[in-house]
C-alpha cells in the first residue's frame, strides 16, 4: 500500500515563497499540521486555539498531555495578550533576545480558549528568528509548535528529516533549507519567586545574566525532574 505523498513547498526564497505560505496558512485553518524551518531547528506546528489540531501535533510525534508543546509568536506585543503577571526582569530578556533561540514561561491569560495540554495554567512562548516562520505567524497568529521529529528521537535539521519521522501526519512541509542554527531554544521558567533556567540551548546562560538575574538549571537531591514546567520538554524547538 502506498503512503500519501505529503506536499514539500519550497521556502526559502521571500519573492517566491508566497503560494507555500498560502497552502501553510489554509493547511492550520483547517486543523491540520505543518512543518516549518525555525532559527533553531524544524517545528510542527498547529493552531494554539484548536484543540483537535494540537491533539494531532502530540499525537504525530507520539508525545502525551504531560507535555505540551511552546506557542510561537510573531511579535512582541503578543505576549501580554497570551500572559499575565509577566516579571519585569522576564521582559527584559525578551526585549534583549526575541526574535531568537529564547524560550519563556510564564503564566498563562486564565480566559483564553485553548487546550494546549497538561500546562498548570502556564505557557511557553517563543518568537523565532526565521522569515518563513514569521511570515506564516504574521498569517495565522499564536501556533502551538514543537520540534518536528518523533519524541526521543533528535530534533529535525532540515525538511527531508522531519518528513521521515513524522510522514503523512503532517498537510505542509515548509522547506527553507538547513535549520541555521541547529540547537534547539534556552528555556527560563519565570512563574516561579526567581527566574530559572529549565534547559539550556541557544542562549548561554553567561548572556542571559548580562540582562537578568537567572538562575541555572536545579541540580539539588531535592529538585523533581519529573515534573517540569510547560514547555520544558528535552525535544521541543
Amino acid at each position: 500500500m502506498s503512503v500519501p505523498v505529503q506536499p514539500v513547498l519550497d521556502a526559502t526564497d521571500p519573492q517566491t515563497w508566497g503560494p507555500a505560505i498560502d497552502e501553510a496558512v489554509n493547511a492550520i485553518s483547517r486543523g491540520g499540521l505543518v512543518v516549518l524551518p525555525t532559527d533553531t531547528v524544524y517545528g510542527i506546528a498547529a493552531d494554539a486555539f484548536d484543540e483537535a489540531a494540537v491533539a494531532a501535533l502530540l499525537a504525530a510525534k507520539g508525545r502525551g498531555r504531560q507535555m505540551p508543546p511552546p506557542v510561537l509568536v510573531g511579535e512582541v506585543a503578543t505576549l501580554d495578550g497570551l500572559a499575565i503577571d509577566v516579571p519585569d526582569d522576564a521582559r527584559k530578556l525578551v526585549e534583549a533576545f526575541w526574535p531568537g533561540g529564547f524560550t519563556i514561561i510564564l503564566r498563562a491569560q486564565p480566559s483564553l480558549q485553548w487546550d494546549l495540554g497538561d500546562t498548570g495554567g502556564t505557557v511557553a512562548l517563543r518568537m523565532p528568528d526565521h522569515p518563513a516562520a514569521l511570515a506564516l505567524l504574521k498569517r495565522t497568529g499564536p501556533l502551538a509548535v514543537s520540534s518536528a521529529n518523533k519524541s526521543g528521537s533528535p530534533a529535525a535539521q532540515d525538511v527531508a528529516d522531519a518528513e521521515r519521522q513524522l510522514g503523512d501526519s503532517v498537510a505542509v512541509y515548509l522547506d527553507g533549507g538547513e535549520a541555521p542554527g541547529g540547537v534547539a531554544s534556552t528555556i527560563v521558567d519565570a512563574t516561579g519567586p526567581a527566574l530559572r533556567v529549565v534547559r539550556e540551548g541557544a542562549v548561554p546562560l553567561e548572556a542571559l545574566r548580562e540582562v537578568a538575574d537567572v538562575e541555572g538549571t536545579r541540580t539539588s537531591p531535592e529538585d523533581d525532574p519529573s515534573d517540569p514546567p510547560a514547555g520544558a520538554a528535552e525535544d521541543d524547538e
